[in-house]
């Protein structure tokens, strides 16, 4: 197409992918069709802890929104992305060993799909059972199935204190697998590749102290600041490749990288060399099952 499309309404977005598809053009969400103009928050209930907003809210406006409520969003990938791109995409940062990644916390979505029917799939609750679960499988599709309008999502509460613990280590996996076996529930456990763990303690005060003065007592270390963070997210997002590893076997997973940020409870490891992924023969032929159910036409197109 000549030139990218923002739409402002859902109803625009699907009257542009009705006419794509009666013409037979192709569409690349995120390149010839943006969400950038959908960018509202539609429902805030802060006492289910739950939000409704637009595909193309960014990550920092949810924030801002959020946080005089005392509330956020637990999804913390580099940079500054949209609601929709998270979910697309699969983005998820150092909080993933926690909260889990945006399947985690989507309770429902509004699609459009590629001949312009707008569905809704789930609900607004975190309780629900409202529908075929569309909400976690458009999660990685990449704008192959349709186009994320809107989306529901769980929230959590600010922690009210939050302190990093760094251990400086040649065995990364004995200090991950020590932990593990452990009663500590860290919000964040991120091996930066080589030399060192981080962890990220949040909760109440007192807890928080409790549970790094614990840690400290069976992995070592030394408290650090938040830019160990910082420097997780940065590496992550300079990444050109991730690999995926069984979370058991995280010892061997390591002792092949010469340089990553890995998230050993994810099986996860972002690495500076470019690789590819290739699925298994029954799951790249099922994505394909799939794909041709939601866009038989073949009207949308990975960016």
């Amino acid at each position: 197409m000549d030139a990218a499309t923002s739409p402002r309404t859902l109803e625009t977005a699907s009257v542009f992918l009705a006419a794509a598809h009666a013409a037979g053009q192709r569409v690349r969400i995120g390149e010839d069709l943006l969400t950038d103009g959908l960018d509202r928050l539609l429902e805030h209930e802060a006492g289910d802890l739950t939000c409704t907003v637009e595909a193309g809210v960014r990550l920092s406006a949810l924030h801002s929104a959020l946080a005089p409520h005392g509330q956020r969003l637990s999804l913390d990938p580099p940079g500054d992305p949209t609601i929709g791109a998270c979910l697309a995409a699969n983005l998820s940062g150092p909080l993933r060993h926690r909260f889990g990644a945006p399947r985690d916390l989507v309770l429902g979505v509004t699609l459009v799909l590629a001949d312009g029917t707008v569905t809704n799939a789930g609900g607004k609750v975190v309780k629900n059972v409202a529908g075929y679960d569309l909400g976690k499988l458009v999660c990685g599709s990449r704008g192959t199935l349709a186009l994320i309008a809107r989306v529901s999502l769980r929230l959590h509460p600010v922690p009210g204190a939050a302190r990093t613990l760094a251990v400086e280590t040649n065995d990364a996996a004995a200090v991950v697998d020590a932990l593990g076996r452990s009663t500590l529930q860290p919000s964040a456990l991120d091996v930066l590749h080589p030399g060192r763990v981080a962890l990220l303690f949040e909760g109440g005060a007192a807890g928080v102290e409790d549970q790094l003065q614990r840690a400290m007592a069976l992995v070592g270390g030394a408290e650090a600041d938040a830019a160990v963070w910082d420097e997780a997210r940065e590496r992550q997002g300079s990444a050109r490749g991730r690999l995926r590893f069984d979370p058991g076997r995280l010892r061997q997973a390591l002792s092949g990288l010469e340089e990553a940020v890995v998230r050993p409870a994810a099986g996860v490891a972002f690495v500076p060399d470019e690789t590819r992924i290739e699925l298994p023969e029954p799951v790249r032929v099922l994505n394909e099952r799939i794909r041709a159910q939601f866009d038989p036409s073949s009207i949308l197109s990975a960016p």
